[in-house]
């Protein structure tokens, strides 16, 4: 598997992907992935043919690797990337919060799946171009009780991280919440 091991590297791409968009902290994808690659398969699998025992497993992969670079030291809070509940409905599993339950199993940093939630439903974004994907996910998250992350360190949980533009709508609902902190830590980064 193609590891990235950008957790080790300041101003890592992933990082610069966000830059300016929300107050970053640090950032990071376990692999590289491109289309056509083997890993392709365990993401389909994880995705959209149930295997939801892949999104743990993945998780905890992760967690062990790069638990020692000290990326996870004062995050307060693990928090997946929601669905809208129409899609967990269909899938019936959400594939972050998955792999925030591997993350939190090594960690022992709380998750909390109700720290956001998706309001509007929205299309897959599988075959959009970069700008359809950042109009498809403006303003469809909302934070839950703002006054409990005021202070706090988030880590934005997803499983693949393409434009950035799911991830930055999440941490767009953060918006106006005092000192708030966020890492961000994806399972893929699309090719580069």
């Amino acid at each position: 598997m193609p590891r990235t091991n950008w957790h080790l590297e300041k101003d890592n791409p992933v990082e610069r992907q966000f830059w300016g968009k929300f107050p970053l902290e640090r950032a990071t994808s376990y692999f590289l992935y491109h289309k056509g690659s083997d890993f392709r398969h365990i993401l389909h699998q994880l995705k959209y043919e149930g295997r939801e025992d892949i999104g743990r497993t993945m998780g905890r992969f992760m967690a062990e690797e790069i638990r020692s670079s000290g990326f996870f030291d004062g995050v307060d809070f693990i928090v997946p990337v929601p669905l809208h509940p129409r899609k967990l409905r269909e899938r019936g599993y959400n594939q972050s919060e998955r792999l925030s339950e591997g993350i939190a199993e090594v960690t022992g940093i709380t998750m909390d799946v109700r720290a956001v939630c998706r309001r509007v439903y929205s299309q897959t974004q599988t075959r959009k171009s970069a700008y359809e994907r950042w109009e498809n996910v403006a303003g469809i998250f909302e934070v839950e009780h703002p006054e409990r992350y005021v202070g706090k360190h988030i880590l934005l949980v997803d499983d693949v991280l393409t434009t950035g533009s799911t991830i930055t709508a999440c941490a767009d609902a953060f918006a106006g919440v005092e000192g708030l902190r966020i890492s961000v830590l994806t399972l893929a980064k699309a090719g580069m």
